[in-house]
């Protein structure tokens, strides 16, 4: 399975309801997060499925690069990809179903335990709108593919 793990875009410090559930992405970070989608298109990374974390930052990143990428699918809402979820879990059910080309959107600091778990030592923490690209079989140990640093945004495979 190709995996890429992918922090949410930069929101807002505070939502107008006052609950961080509900904090939105802010203009630049609906512009940087486009921004890493292109990127990923640009270098056949393209995912066909996008799972999300509950969270209207998370939601929206993954809507974003939906767009972004002219992909004609749902963003699946995952509560494992909520803050301190069960990301791990959620991982080994996609291998197990046999899913291929998989984007999970999550949050600090569970995105880079998640990687840290599957390559210690391999990434620091996450970025907003970072991508990491994995490649995991049943029985094999995880490689690392790439690193999209978002902020220029530039792919670096590994």
């Amino acid at each position: 399975m190709k995996l890429y793990v992918m922090r949410h875009g930069p929101a807002e410090d505070s939502s107008s309801t006052g609950r961080d559930f509900d904090r939105v992405l802010t203009p630049s970070g609906l512009t940087r997060t486009r921004r890493v989608a292109h990127e990923l298109a640009r270098h056949d990374e393209t995912p066909r499925r996008l799972l999300s974390s509950p969270l209207a930052r998370a939601r929206e990143t993954a809507a974003a690069v939906a767009k972004a990428l002219d992909l004609d699918v749902e963003v699946e809402i995952c509560d494992e990809l909520s803050p301190g979820g069960d990301v791990p879990g959620l991982v080994r059910s996609l291998l197990g179903e046999g899913a291929r080309r998989v984007l999970i959107v999550g949050h600090e600091p569970d995105m880079s335990g998640l990687v840290q778990g599957l390559l210690p030592g391999s990434v620091r923490g996450f970025d907003k709108a970072m991508v990491v690209g994995l490649r995991l079989r049943a029985g094999v140990p995880a490689a690392l593919r790439f690193v999209l640093e978002p902020r220029e945004p530039v792919l670096r495979r590994a």
